[in-house]
């Protein structure tokens, strides 16, 4: 039985804890509305109020580690009026001494302006937020524990992804619609980052289905599937930045590693169970 901590139960982190609850391990998650976690403590998680963004952040997450834990870093970067912080550099120290490993979140945007990503390709951050990013994955790596880091392509899943977009009028296709963009599915991602808290495999692995799509194909099924029209088109500036990359990944190698069989291989598969 292992103790593990999530540091950002949330959309990811939530399902991760639900699985390590299932394996028997003893799980503490923390949150900034600990009733947005009630599912979890009733199923035996214990449940810590925790801001990233308090002065006190540091001391009050060390206090929540167990002594010994496997950690989840599941945070997002912050926005702190105009200011974007990556709060991992000024968190991690509370943990040295307690945290047995670390496992970090991280995205693809790291690669920066990268076509093709597989496991071999360097992070080339060409953004403030990939930037941060990137220093927070070598926070992680520097630290007195094992580690390790995934870097998820566009993570979807039920309430939230294209096929929640396109009917809120949120999604535009790019240009004529042939970018493309790699996903995965929350519960693809939530069960390999269980497998990662409980290996001892170490550095950074980006993640990702088995089929990138283009805008306008995965806008085509969504579409399709819910008798609605083709959102319309924008400018590559109109969108986010990870949205304009136009990023294939190959996300096998950690898998294969970890022994993880993917659930939804393709957004073929992932979407239409979104839907249901």
């Amino acid at each position: 039985m292992a103790e593990i901590l999530i540091v950002g139960c949330g959309f990811t982190g939530g399902r991760v804890a639900r699985a390590l609850l299932g394996q028997g391990h003893r799980v503490t998650a923390t949150a900034r509305d600990p009733a947005s976690l009630a599912e979890l403590a009733a199923l035996g998680a214990r449940v810590i109020p925790w801001d990233a963004a308090a002065p006190d952040a540091g001391e009050r997450l060390a206090a929540a580690t167990p002594p010994g834990a496997a950690v989840l870093y599941s945070l997002p970067t912050l926005r702190l009026g105009e200011r974007l912080e990556e709060p991992a550099p000024r968190l991690l120290p509370a943990l040295h001494g307690l945290a047995a490993r670390v496992v970090y979140l991280s995205t693809t945007g790291v690669y920066g302006p990268a076509h093709f990503v597989d496991e071999t390709t360097p992070v080339r951050p060409s953004t403030e937020r990939q930037r941060l990013r990137v220093a927070a994955e070598q926070a992680v790596a520097e630290g007195p524990w094992s580690w390790l880091v995934l870097r998820p392509a566009a993570i979807y899943g039920p309430g939230r992804g294209v096929q929640v977009a396109i009917p809120a009028g949120k999604y535009k296709l790019v240009g004529d619609g042939e970018t493309y963009t790699s996903r995965v599915h929350v519960d693809d991602l939530a069960a390999l980052a269980a497998a990662a808290l409980l290996s001892d495999l170490s550095r950074a692995w980006p993640v990702a289905d088995d089929e990138p799509s283009t805008s306008r194909a995965i806008a085509e099924l969504v579409c399709e599937l819910l008798g609605i029209p083709l959102p319309e088109s924008v400018g590559p500036e109109q969108v986010d930045e990870t949205r304009r990359a136009n990023r294939r990944v190959d996300g096998r190698a950690i898998r294969e590693r970890l022994g993880v069989r993917l659930r939804y291989p393709s957004y073929r598969v992932g979407v239409p169970a979104c839907l249901e």
